[in-house]
Formats: structure tokens, sequence, C-alpha cells
């Protein structure tokens, strides 16, 4: 335990991970925020992490990329365009785009830092429209293959927007137009073109360079699976709803893969994305259980997968106290110390018990985190925001 919690970080870790991915348990707070931003450019500066991936929309995340590799576009503009679930609007978020586009000024095109987000395009409420992943994918591919094989147009099988993002198709799955037979048809012809950048590839690798490929690689998987998204949604079996989460995060986990093999990544969401042991979380009266995407990537990546865990004690302005003795965050805040880090392995779980939240954005860990994650970082507490 010392002045910075990240000092011993990777003598903790089994091996160096090419997705070293620190979790939160409660999205925005400035401080974890910052911790992350401290962690970026020790990894950066220190251990040679070229890229940083976090909880947002994936096709968005490019228009931030694009910004801190290149320049492209005014920080205001891609910090209103370049998020999704609000994280545009966090000052720490903001900070991290900053100081990302400064390090990446003047240098090499090998050596910038990229940006990832690697979320689906979806809220809690609705899933996006696949068009603007369709879209794309068809464009690059009209640009390097014998149009011949490509649809002419996609947009009498897309129709409006509107329709894929109604927010009651959520709630009701016969608002849901996503096993209507244009949807049926459009993700047949998504998974054609997807198979086309594999048929194609040497040719389209050499003709428009690895980084337009891979791209175009992140619109295939954003499009299929958007589309097997709306198609569950469509659904009414008991477990729609587990589903529907399991799809998202196994969409996230072929982002992070996808990320791994370029290079070693720092990834940042909610602890409950990734874990290693099975999700839960309660929606109302609906318990929800997903394999999250740090599982599915662990099983790929073993030891190159390593997952630090965040823990809270107190966030007194959100109603929550001290935590109770016989939990993890109880055992942790009996440590001394505002912020450490400590193996979870090296803590006893017997006799502990999951903590009871009275804020719904603040998700405590439980028992099994302490041998599910490679770390903990323990923040004593979270002040309000300025």
């Amino acid at each position: 335990m010392t002045n910075s919690p990240y000092d011993d970080l990777l003598g903790l870790l089994p091996a160096r991970p090419r997705l070293l991915a620190l979790g939160e348990p409660t999205h925005g707070d400035e401080t974890l925020l910052g911790l992350r931003n401290e962690l970026v450019r020790r990894l950066v500066e220190q251990e040679g992490y070229r890229c940083v991936a976090i909880e947002s929309d994936c096709v968005k995340g490019l228009v931030v990329d694009d910004h801190v590799t290149s320049g492209a576009g005014d920080l205001s503009a891609v910090m209103a365009g370049g998020f999704s679930h609000g994280a545009g609007a966090a000052a720490g978020n903001r900070e991290l785009v900053r100081w990302l586009r400064a390090y990446n000024r003047g240098r090499p095109p090998a050596d910038r830092v990229r940006f990832a987000g690697f979320d689906a395009p979806m809220e809690m409420t609705h899933a996006a429209s696949p068009r603007q992943a369709l879209t794309a994918l068809h464009a690059y591919l009209a640009a390097h293959v014998d149009t011949g094989v490509l649809p002419e147009t996609l947009d009498r099988l897309l129709g409006p927007d509107e329709r894929w993002t109604d927010e009651q198709a959520v709630f009701d799955p016969s608002r849901s137009i996503g096993r209507s037979d244009a949807a049926n048809e459009l993700r047949l012809l998504a998974d054609d073109l997807a198979c086309l950048l594999d048929v194609h590839a040497p040719q389209l690798v050499t003709a428009g360079g690895r980084d337009a490929w891979e791209r175009a690689r992140l619109y295939a998987r954003t499009a299929t699976g958007l589309l097997r998204y709306h198609a569950q949604m469509a659904g009414a079996a008991p477990g729609r709803v587990n589903a529907m989460m399991g799809l998202r995060d196994a969409m996230m986990a072929a982002n992070l893969l996808a990320l791994a093999d370029r290079g070693p990544t720092l990834v940042h969401a909610h602890n409950r994305h990734l874990q290693r042991q099975r999700s839960t979380v309660m929606l109302g009266e609906l318990r929800v259980d997903w394999w999250s995407a740090g599982a599915q990537v662990a099983r790929r990546l073993g030891e190159a997968y390593a997952f630090v865990a965040t823990a809270v004690g107190t966030i007194r302005h959100e109603g929550v106290g001290a935590p109770p003795p016989d939990t993890v965050e109880g055992v942790l805040h009996a440590m001394p110390g505002d912020r450490f880090l400590v193996a979870g392995r090296e803590l006893d779980a017997t006799g502990l018990v999951p903590r009871d939240s009275p804020w719904y954005g603040y998700l405590p860990l439980t028992p099994a985190d302490l041998t599910g994650s490679d770390a903990l970082l323990y923040i004593r507490d979270l002040p309000p925001g300025l």
C-alpha cells in the first residue's frame, strides 16, 4: 500500500495482460474516472499500452479515435457525439480525450494511443437501428469488391429508424420488428456481407489498409449483433431479458478480443461486465443472470486477461454509509488507507455475505469477487461531484 494505488499493480497479476480490465461499481463518478485516468497515463508512459477502451458505443467511439489520433473534429463536438450513456458529459472523460490527443500529437501512427468504445450501440431502454453499421459496411465493400455480389440498396429492408428504436419494445415484444420478414432478410444479408470481409481479406487489406479492414469488421460485428438482439427482443420466451443481456455482453467480448489482437489495452467498465463469474442484477422484481464479457474473454485469453475490481466504502451523498463488517467492503474498510490495492485471494471469504445497497446506482462486490478478480482497488469514500 503506497501513495499511488497502482505502484504494485502488475506485480499482483499472474502475467502481463493483453487486456487489463479496471471495473467500477457505479458509473459517472469523477473520483473513479480520475483514478482510471491515472492508470491510463501509467500504462501508456511506462508499460507501452496503446489503446484505451471504455463502456461506450463502439461505433460512436470511432469519432473519438479519429480525434485523438489525428485531431479530427472539435473537442466539444467529439464529446457530444462520440460517447453513449451520457459519458460525454463527464469531466473525467473529457480530460482523458484531451490527454490522449496531447500525447499523440507529433507521434508516428504506430506509436499513437487509440481510443475505443467496446459496448454495443444500445441503452437500457432500446437498441439502435442497424442502419449505420450496415450501410458503412456495404459502402466499404462496394468500394473494393465486385458490386455484382452486393445488394444495390438496404433502405427498403431497413425502413424508418423509429421502428427499430421504439422504447416500448423492451417491455412489449409485440412492438419489436426484430422478427419481421424484413429483419430476417437483413440478418441473412448482414451475415453474407460479414463473410465477404474474410473471403476477400487479402485484397481488402492490400487495397485499403489494415485499419480500414478492422473498422469494417467492427461494422460487421455491430450489424449482425444488433440484428440478433432485435430478434431476441421480439421473442416471448421467459428468459428473454437474460438472453438480451447475454447478447449485449457477447458483442462487448467480440470487440475486446479484436482489440486484444492489436495490442495491450486498458479496459474500463462496470464490474458486472468485466467479472469472471456469472453476472446478476435485479431489475425491479426481475432477477437477471448472464455471462459477462469478462467471463467470455477470460475463457479465450486465460492469463492474458486480468480484472481489477473496484470496491467503495461510503457514498454518503447517495445514502451509502459504512459497510457492514461481514461484507467484502467491510473487510477492506477495516484496513488502513483511503485508496489501496490488494490481491483478493489474500482475503478470507469465509462468513462474508453480499452487501445491500440503498442506492440503485451502486452495485457492491460479492464474496465471489475475491477469487473472480486478480486484484481489488478499494476507495474508502466517494465524495459528491463538484
